[in-house]
């Protein structure tokens, strides 16, 4: 065979050896390109939406607070918040460093902190930024960085509401006040929908929602906003006047219960506690404190005695000279008062007189009496940190126990116990629950009233607190009295516990007081905590506060005057 046929067929086998190589690998393509289309269909399918078809959140809106009337007092307003992917972006420090400046942040803080999250594919940037000011964030263009929707709780009234509201964290998380108490009520189960996205991670097209968002339910407190604002600005007015330690005022609807308004000082603004301090400020202090009552606790010793039997409205008691000596232990009053009957023994905020009369009757009955209107036990409103104060019940009591029981002390409460055991007296002997929340008629219905004082004793000690405030009849507390409203009240004024004992110079200054005496409405007990300057007594501290806020609630709940002269109305009626 000569050369050029050998040459000649090497040719022709290598060209049908290409041939051959290639029409195998053609066949091979379409193998495997069937396999892929009907043999693997579903599971390529699955794989290419898992790389551009995300699950994102849909964030619930949390429900609203409003006062009794509808007023806002919590709301949640709309906003974004910037994240980005660190392990993308880490590697782009011009990127970064674009971001840092947009967003006002520090360029190497925000490349560490990128750097040292760089394993995760989630880290906020920025968080509750106003809508526009994210958008300018996402028209910079900026690869792995992305925006969320969120929501930010606004509270329109500020400190006014603050310690009753208290407040949520950044993921809108109820975390002090009513927003902790009712944070499952308010917070709403979140949805889920489908997107696409692009490589980048933007979303290119909305595909479903999953599940939809449902928003919290809302939650109407008992709360008269223009009764708050008012107890709110005449208390922070006082606190500020007398140099306190701390206030706390509460206003109490007699009929049913609610409370319609409660504050305290200090106070805090709820939008801003980054440079918060002293953490005591976020107490409600209404509610969480507890202290001795001292004098507000005697028309319960009064009580107690009519209960008795041994003693009548006009029994006479001496309580000249003005002191006397239980054991080593001295009872004083403020003056010698000399020979009183029982009621001008609240009249004059006798301790010498309650506490012969506790002598008389013992310390059990008086006990008894407390129990009943409330003290030593939680209101039930559910507020954290409710404290129930402390009622004594010693198996033998001492006679100076007994005494300094009748007049306030040995016992502890809050200005929410004070008003509760207030509206007993109010409404003619009838215990209810204290409520936070608007209660509506079928509710109400439903509450348990328990008849814990005869309605005749109620009243008529009621009658004797209405001596205190008339100034004719040497009253402790003239500072109390309302223009054309009937006041029933009493003072308080206890020595704090010290280091060493009480102290001669520390006092609570109290008044709780019911309007309109006649056909009781409403119950204010105000407290001022360690007040400074020469004036410390609850008549001088506590009861024109009080007379500022009941007075300022008739007008705002209408209520008609019941202390109006004949000259007063034929005045009204010219005019």
């Amino acid at each position: 065979m000569t050369s050029s046929r050998v040459s000649s067929l090497f040719r022709q086998w290598r060209v049908m050896l290409v041939l051959t190589a290639m029409l195998a690998c053609v066949v091979a393509i379409a193998w495997k390109l069937s396999a892929l289309h009907v043999m693997q269909r579903d599971f390529l399918q699955g794989q290419g939406d898992a790389r551009t078809i995300r699950t994102i959140p849909l964030v619930a809106n949390r429900g609203l607070i409003t006062d009794r009337n509808g007023e806002p007092l919590a709301v949640s307003t709309p906003v974004q918040s910037i994240w980005v992917n660190p392990e993308k972006l880490v590697s782009e420090p011009e990127s970064i460093d674009l971001l840092a400046n947009q967003l006002d942040l520090n360029p190497e803080v925000l490349v560490n902190n990128i750097a040292n999250n760089a394993g995760k594919e989630f880290l906020y940037i920025k968080r509750r930024m106003a809508p526009l000011e994210a958008q300018a964030v996402l028209d910079l263009d900026i690869d792995h960085v992305y925006s969320q929707q969120e929501y930010q709780r606004f509270y329109p009234q500020g400190e006014v509401t603050a310690h009753l509201l208290g407040f949520s964290n950044v993921d809108d998380v109820g975390q002090e006040g009513l927003e902790l108490t009712y944070d499952e009520w308010l917070a709403g189960v979140p949805g889920r929908r489908q997107v696409m996205k692009d490589r980048r991670g933007h979303i290119i097209e909305e595909l479903n929602t999953i599940q939809t968002a449902e928003p919290g339910n809302n939650l109407a407190l008992s709360i008269d906003f223009r009764i708050q604002n008012l107890a709110y600005r005449a208390l922070k007015a006082e606190f500020i006047t007398r140099r306190a330690k701390a206030a706390s005022a509460v206003v109490l609807d007699v009929e049913t219960g609610e409370v319609l308004a409660m504050v305290n000082q200090p106070s805090y603004n709820p939008h801003n506690k980054a440079d918060m301090t002293d953490f005591s400020v976020l107490r409600n202090r209404a509610i969480t404190d507890v202290y001795e009552p001292g004098s507000t606790i005697k028309p319960f010793t009064i009580i107690a005695a009519l209960e008795s039997g041994v003693f009548q409205p006009d029994t006479v008691i001496e309580t000249g000279p003005g002191w006397m000596m239980v054991g080593p232990n001295e009872v004083k009053d403020l003056f010698n008062y000399g020979t009183l009957t029982l009621e001008t023994v609240i009249t004059k905020s006798s301790n010498i007189g309650t506490s012969k009369v506790a002598f008389e009757i013992g310390p059990e009955p008086i006990r008894d009496v407390l129990q009943r209107v409330g003290f030593g036990e939680v209101t039930g409103t559910g507020f954290p940190g409710e404290r129930g104060g402390v009622l004594p019940n010693p198996r033998r009591w001492s006679r100076i126990e007994t005494a300094t029981l009748s007049y306030g002390y040995g016992l502890s409460a809050s200005a929410l116990h004070i008003a509760q055991a207030y509206s007993v007296i109010a409404d003619g002997g009838v215990r209810k629950p204290v409520s936070l929340l608007r209660l509506d008629q079928a509710t109400l219905s439903e509450l348990p009233r328990e008849q814990v004082v005869s309605k005749e004793i109620a009243n008529r000690v009621r009658s004797m607190l209405e001596t205190v405030v008339d100034r004719s009849r040497g009253g402790s507390a003239v500072e109390a009295n309302i223009p054309f409203y009937q006041v029933a009240g009493k003072t308080g004024t206890a020595h704090v516990v010290g280091e060493y004992g009480y102290e001669d110079d520390l006092h609570n200054s109290l008044f709780a007081g019911i309007v309109p005496a006649t056909n009781p409405e409403i119950v204010v007990v105000v407290v001022i905590n360690e007040p400074k300057g020469e004036e410390h007594y609850g008549g001088q501290v506590a009861a024109p506060v009080f007379s500022e806020i009941a007075a300022g609630a008739m007008r705002i709940l209408n209520i008609p005057p019941d202390k109006v002269s004949e000259q007063q109305l034929i005045a009204t009626s010219t005019n």
